[in-house]
């Protein structure tokens, strides 16, 4: 028997709110890493740009979706008032690990709504739990390898983990029936909380060792 799919996401909603929001974190984490690289504003956007819609865009292309902010110039204006705004506030406002506590924010958010979208799509729930990972994570792939950093995913501390709880746990909470808003909003909390748990105290998943 086919799993039900949830209601269609309405831009409303508690969904539609991450969404963008995931988008605003995601791309002031773009901009910040083209800060520290004193890049010129037009630098500055793009790296927002291709950070905030990088995930978003190849979940779109993975579930035959239409591609969001090729069709919601809204996304467009989000990402540019984002990067003007990194640009005329003081630097040492985001000093620090602010780039990596955007990013913890950006996964849960962007996690969550990455699997609620597939699902809408028709995608079975283990693929949907991938594409929410791979919407949280490809946009800060994207922005270490332009900013030629080690990639994200390489370092020891959780992320990809953190993204897998958001997505997963949404997806968990939806096929027992729990509402689309409650499910949303404690999968995000849930990858925020182990990701922020990771940046803080360093938590990491122990590295193969092969047979030494």
């Amino acid at each position: 028997m086919a799993t039900p799919l949830p209601p269609a996401i309405d831009l409303g909603t508690i969904l539609g709110a991450l969404d963008l929001f995931g988008i605003a974190v995601f791309a002031a984490s773009g901009a910040l890493a083209a800060a520290a690289k004193r890049q010129t504003f037009v630098t500055f956007t793009f790296f927002a740009l291709v950070t905030g819609v990088g995930g978003g865009t190849v979940r779109d292309l993975l579930i035959g979706a239409p591609v969001f902010w090729i069709v919601n110039s809204g996304v467009l204006v989000v990402v540019l008032a984002v990067s003007a705004l990194l640009w005329v506030t003081p630097q040492h406002w985001w000093q620090g690990r602010m780039l990596d506590w955007f990013d913890a924010v950006g996964l849960g958010a962007y996690g969550v709504f990455g699997a609620a979208k597939a699902m809408q799509f028709g995608v079975d729930p283990l693929p949907a739990v991938m594409m929410g990972v791979i919407t949280a994570c490809v946009g800060g792939i994207i922005r270490d390898v332009l900013a030629g950093e080690p990639s994200i995913i390489l370092r020891p501390e959780l992320y990809v983990t953190a993204a897998a709880l958001a997505s997963g746990l949404y997806v968990g909470l939806r096929l027992t029936g729990l509402d689309t808003e409650y499910a949303a909003i404690i999968g995000a909390v849930a990858g925020f909380v182990l990701r922020g748990l990771a940046i803080r105290y360093n938590i990491a998943l122990p590295a193969y060792r092969g047979n030494g």
